[in-house]
């Protein structure tokens, strides 16, 4: 099987960022993005789908994290469409359930070369709170956004249920890297491309 990795980099004058990744990895992450919470979340995302992740960044943080965790989502998401190359033997769907103490999140993955989201559940406020001190719940969606559009998948994320806003936030990571891990997994029954139409 060919190797599924990719090197992506992009630098703008909001940020500089440079990323590594393989599909067929263990979980192993390298990653300095400068807003520790997203490392978190990035480190956890890398663990979970069993994808070897490194990133290194820098942005304008002293104005926002916004732009910096955005461009570093949209080289994620380009990546990761490099490293699927045709999709040949893909389960291509994906689906996972995840607790964290009183937070869940549910994620759905389809690789289905159309990109399409739907992000709904998280609570009233949510988007407002600091969490970490560097990362606003408002950049949940925008990462989210700019791996889907990039990489071209079908993602829907919903909470549940949850209060703590970094447990909500970590529970919707980590489902979409359980999902992820799953619709991006060979599937030895699958012959060619997991579509009726011959492409994805």
């Amino acid at each position: 099987m060919t190797a599924r990795t990719a090197r992506r980099t992009r630098s703008t004058s909001e940020s500089t960022v440079e990323l590594e990744l393989n599909l067929d990895g263990t979980g192993v992450s390298d990653i300095h993005t400068t807003v520790p919470f997203f490392d978190h979340m990035l480190t956890a995302f890398a663990k979970h789908s069993l994808t070897d992740l490194t990133v290194r960044a820098t942005g304008d943080t002293h104005i926002d994290a916004h732009h910096t965790v955005e461009d570093i989502s949209i080289v994620l998401g380009q990546a990761i469409r490099d490293a699927l190359g045709d999709k040949a033997g893909i389960s291509r769907y994906g689906d996972a359930l995840v607790p964290l103490d009183e937070a869940l999140a549910q994620a759905v993955v389809d690789i289905s070369g159309r990109p399409f989201l739907v992000h709904e559940g998280e609570p009233a406020g949510f988007e407002f709170h600091l969490i970490g001190g560097h990362f606003t719940g408002s950049l949940v969606r925008h990462v989210f956004e700019a791996i889907t559009l990039n990489a071209g998948l079908t993602v829907h994320v919903r909470v549940i249920g949850g209060r703590d806003p970094h447990h909500i936030a970590e529970a919707e990571f980590k489902a979409f890297a359980r999902a992820f891990r799953q619709a991006k997994s060979i599937d030895p029954l699958v012959q060619g491309i997991p579509s009726t139409k011959g492409a994805l």
